[in-house]
């Protein structure tokens, strides 16, 4: 159902109306482009959205350039730290960013209910992200270029509904991982909140031995064993198999739904357990919430048919907590974070 509400009020920024302001918008003549990017100069920082609550967030639109280089970051209610940073390009589920089409020829298309990533690397996020009194976003520019950026991000002002909570999201990696240590996705975290999900890279390397096998475990406050306890990495994901390379057809199969997806392949599709693959995976508890009231920790093991492996993990973890929060990881220098 779709209702009128007298007691919101909308508004947006982008390069052609930066203050987000009512009336604020391009000057411009009819069919006349007069301010559709910005350009970031390099080691610099532009603000985005600075706004005064009460209000949302609901949408993001980012494209131009959107690798790596780009820093998000989130600041609720005049916080000096962030509550999201992370690469663009991994925030929306494409940490390989490098890589532009997929081994079909195609754009990676990522199609969900909180993430959108359209054909020509159209970043869209639809998360709800709610303030009390302020938000501000920002990207930094880490690389020697000047890059362009293309943006719209919009919400409303209102009253918002009680017991909301803040948007968080944070990035880690390991370079490999640690081979016979646990991939943690996410710890840290303390406070009350809901953990709403993760997105992840895979690069496999060496022999694949159904890199899989690993099980996924969630530790609730203070748990020393975990309540989640997935049986295996694409269990978690909601697929079986290795994703149809152990059965039938022997090849992997991708596949992109509203709250879960392995959405997009690198490598060649055709060798079973093929080295050197690349796996775009996400996964949204929306209908499967996951509360914690105290504590929260993530982690995931690297394991194949032969044991516990050392492949590139890269993820983005995403929830909600009562109050802003600073996060508990700190983001790799530029050079650390490319991808191929």
């Amino acid at each position: 159902m779709y209702l009128i509400r007298s007691d919101r009020t909308s508004f947006a920024f982008s390069a052609e109306n930066p203050t987000g302001m009512p009336n604020g918008g391009s000057k411009g003549k009819d069919c006349e482009k007069l301010n559709p990017r910005i350009r970031i100069e390099p080691y610099a920082t532009a603000e985005l959205c600075n706004i005064d609550g009460p209000g949302m967030i609901t949408h993001m639109w980012f494209t131009g350039y959107i690798g790596h280089s780009f820093i998000l970051r989130i600041y609720w209610d005049n916080s000096a730290e962030p509550s999201v940073e992370a690469p663009l390009s991994a925030f929306f589920g494409c940490a390989y960013d490098e890589n532009f089409v997929d081994e079909d020829g195609n754009y990676p298309t990522l199609n969900s209910s909180r993430i959108l990533v359209a054909p020509g690397r159209g970043y869209n996020s639809y998360f709800e992200m709610p303030f009390q009194k302020h938000c501000r976003i920002t990207v930094e520019n880490r690389s020697e270029k000047t890059n362009s950026l293309f943006y719209m991000i919009s919400g409303w002002h209102g009253e918002i509904p009680q017991n909301s909570g803040y948007f968080h999201a944070v990035y880690r990696q390991e370079h490999p991982v640690c081979k016979g240590r646990s991939y943690v996705v996410l710890d840290g975290v303390d406070g009350t909140g809901r953990f709403v999900g993760l997105t992840m890279a895979v690069g496999v390397n060496g022999n694949n031995t159904c890199w899989v096998e690993g099980e996924a475990k969630i530790y609730l406050d203070g748990d020393v064993y975990p309540t989640l306890n997935y049986t295996g990495t694409e269990d978690y994901f909601c697929g079986s198999y290795a994703f149809g390379n152990d059965v039938y057809r022997k090849k992997y199969q991708t596949f992109s739904g509203l709250y879960v997806g392995m959405y997009t392949i690198y490598g060649n599709l055709e060798e079973q357990y093929n080295s050197q693959k690349r796996f775009l995976l996400y996964r949204w508890h929306e209908k499967d919430p996951i509360y914690f009231h105290r504590s929260f920790r993530m982690v995931m093991d690297n394991l194949g048919w032969t044991g516990p492996r050392y492949d590139d993990y890269t993820t983005v973890a995403y929830w909600y907590q009562a109050e802003p929060k600073s996060l508990p990881f700190a983001l790799p220098d530029d050079g650390d974070l490319v991808m191929r």
